[in-house]
């Protein structure tokens, strides 16, 4: 099974930048998308999304033009679970999780907290309480695979100029420390689990020719707990897609 995980920054801004022939030429079995900023009744690609074989199941925020999530599966889910239960997060359409007979996957669009301190607090309160959910869900679900846009470098290597940053949102100690917690847990960064190397990034700015110079943050992960271990075959970033300010990130498992 493909698994890929898509910050699209906007579902029709990355249409009308060809994204539908990247996503035929992909084929993932399972496409996770965050941040898709619309809702399916805005689309008139929809039908184009179907020809290719997938079901699509939608989660925007309340708010027009912001946030929300997304999957895309090949396969026929056996349950479709919208939120979290958690209304403030819900409105925003923060997450969106699909259940099949041998693994669920989640999409997750995790606060950012760079426009300010009410936002980190609010992202804050997020790793707290979702982080809470996740336990629950993954007690549940034990094959279980939380893709996403995590809004968080874990570790030094995961961002090209640690101590300038060291400072800013997405590598504070505290949202650190909570990944840290996250993989003590149970679950597994699939891209590290098989990557070592540096200078692997998912996002890059929009300022300073940042993408050019690979100068970027690793913020968007699949995680997967222990019992698929075993499964992981193989994980990668994409960085040759160029519909957002993110790349997509994928991962295959053996099933």
């Amino acid at each position: 099974m493909k698994i890929i995980t898509y910050n699209v920054n906007g579902i029709r801004s990355a249409i009308s930048k060809d994204w539908l022939a990247w996503l035929q030429a992909t084929d993932a079995d399972v496409v996770c998308l965050q941040e898709i900023k619309a809702t399916p009744d805005v689309l008139t690609d929809l039908h184009l999304v179907e020809a290719l074989g997938y079901q699509h199941y939608w989660y925007p925020a309340e708010k027009k033009g912001y946030s929300g999530t997304a999957i895309f599966t090949k396969h026929s889910p056996k349950h479709v679970e919208y939120g979290c239960g958690i209304s403030d997060f819900d409105r925003e359409g923060r997450c969106i999780r699909v259940d099949f007979e041998e693994l669920s996957v989640m999409s997750v669009y995790f606060p950012s907290g760079s426009s300010g301190d009410e936002r980190q607090v609010f992202k804050y309160r997020f790793l707290d309480e979702f982080g809470a959910y996740l336990s629950q869900v993954k007690e549940a679900y034990p094959k279980l695979v939380v893709c996403g846009d995590y809004n968080i470098c874990h570790k030094p290597i995961d961002i090209h100029n640690p101590k300038a940053n060291a400072n800013s949102s997405g590598f504070l100690p505290e949202e650190r420390a909570w990944m840290d917690k996250l993989v003590e847990s149970g679950f597994i960064d699939t891209f590290r689990h098989l990557n070592p190397e540096p200078h692997n990034y998912s996002w890059w700015s929009f300022r300073a020719n940042s993408r050019a110079k690979n100068l970027g943050w690793r913020i968007d992960y699949n995680m997967v707990t222990k019992p698929l271990e075993s499964h992981i075959k193989r994980a990668a970033i994409l960085p040759e897609a160029r519909h957002s300010d993110h790349c997509p990130v994928m991962l295959e498992l053996d099933l």
